[in-house]
């Protein structure tokens, strides 16, 4: 999904209380201290290389290095190149200042739970976008449910709203100058580029 669709997509939720959420929950991204203590995770079916791939654009073009991720997996396979072959390991050493992003659409497996508990038991900030996975949003810090089938809002989309949110500065307008915005395009309509 590029930009003109992201903001398409935008245009098209934007009366429906997701974009905020997801620039609040993207926000809560730029939390992590450093570079790489971002730790994107998803289930031993279903590694979020894409989003990861997305946030590590944002960090480079928005100049916040924290976004940068580090793509946890299950199963690295033998001779990965070395941002592929971080393994599952590695959330036991994650600390204090550093951020667990767990992906998962599915309900997670009870291993990956246990290994977010650990993870938060030793200071690790837990985020969680899932698919309204109770268990998994009770050990998150914060947690956006993309419930299924909810039209036009889906998984990827979501994914996809929170890696550009996280990128994008943070807006200096009040919610009433954006919400008179709001009106305004409403009462003449959306602007058209030439």
């Amino acid at each position: 999904m590029d930009a003109a669709s992201v903001a398409f997509l935008r245009e098209v939720l934007s009366t429906t209380g997701w974009i905020e959420r997801t620039r609040e929950f993207g926000l809560c991204l730029r939390s992590t201290r450093a570079p790489g203590g971002l730790l994107v995770v998803g289930t031993p079916e279903e590694e979020p290389w894409h989003l990861a791939a997305h946030l590590d654009d944002e960090a480079r073009l928005s100049g916040l290095a924290q976004l940068a991720p580090t793509l946890v997996r299950w199963s690295p396979p033998p001779g990965a190149p070395s941002h592929l072959a971080v393994g599952i390991d590695r959330i036991q050493a994650a600390r204090r200042g550093e951020t667990l992003f767990v992906v998962t659409e599915q309900k997670a497996p009870v291993p990956l739970l246990e290994r977010v508990d650990d993870a938060r038991r030793t200071g690790a900030t837990i985020l969680a976008l899932d698919g309204g996975d109770p268990e998994l949003e009770g050990l998150a810090h914060d947690a956006l449910a993309v419930p299924p089938q909810d039209g036009l809002f889906t998984f990827d989309a979501a994914q996809h709203l929170v890696s550009m949110s996280a990128g994008e500065s943070p807006r200096p307008r009040s919610r009433l100058l954006d919400r008179l915005a709001r009106l305004a395009e409403r009462i003449t309509g959306p602007r058209v580029p030439d």
